[in-house]
């Protein structure tokens, strides 16, 4: 349910696109979803999810300016903004603090599944660093294909693009977790 509510405003957005052919229809029809999504989380679980309400902040942010402004460019940016901010603040993390934004994103998730996710601290490390990697080259291929391709191929990239980039990434995360994880003590293992 929770994935479902986080790729609805981006669906509804790219829905609204199609069938207007209208950025401006469609910034303000995420503007209007994505904190309709935020407070059905709130309502939900009684807490905000960071990630999600910063996004929310940024469609709302960008998009008010795209559309007083009457330019798209500005919500061009809000993805390379986000991920960039995103970025930053993993490499702050990275140096200030106990743990990483990373392993304590990771952690948490791990909390609502079985299973802990438990790594030494310099693959939480590495790992923090994949993540800025990552970060960085998605936020500047959004920006590349905004400014080499047309506002359609955008937001065909947008959707499509960053979400397969997404996956690909999340893929080989988690490829690399099960190489370095450290295996967890079963019952009948002797110490």
């Amino acid at each position: 349910m929770q994935l479902l509510l986080d790729y609805l405003p981006i669906v509804a957005f790219f829905a609204a696109y199609v069938a207007t052919q209208d950025i401006f229809i469609a910034v303000v029809v995420i503007m209007v979803v994505a904190p309709i999504v935020l407070a059905a989380q709130w309502f939900m679980t009684r807490k905000l999810n960071k990630m999600t309400a910063i996004s929310t902040g940024l469609v709302v942010g960008f998009g008010g300016i795209a559309l007083l402004l009457e330019d798209p460019v500005f919500f061009y940016w809000k993805p390379t903004v986000f991920y960039w901010t995103f970025a930053l603040a993993c490499l702050i993390s990275h140096f200030v603090g106990e743990k990483t934004i990373v392993q304590r994103m990771l952690q948490a998730a791990s909390k609502n599944s079985d299973a802990t996710l438990e790594l030494p601290a310099q693959h939480w490390r590495t790992l923090n660093l994949m993540w800025i990697a990552y970060a960085v080259v998605a936020g500047a291929l959004n920006i590349y294909v905004a400014y080499s391709f047309s506002e359609s191929t955008w937001v065909n990239f947008k959707l499509f693009g960053l979400l397969g980039l997404t996956l690909v990434f999340l893929v080989v995360q988690s490829i690399w977790i099960a190489s370095v994880a450290e295996p967890e003590a079963g019952p009948d293992s002797e110490a």
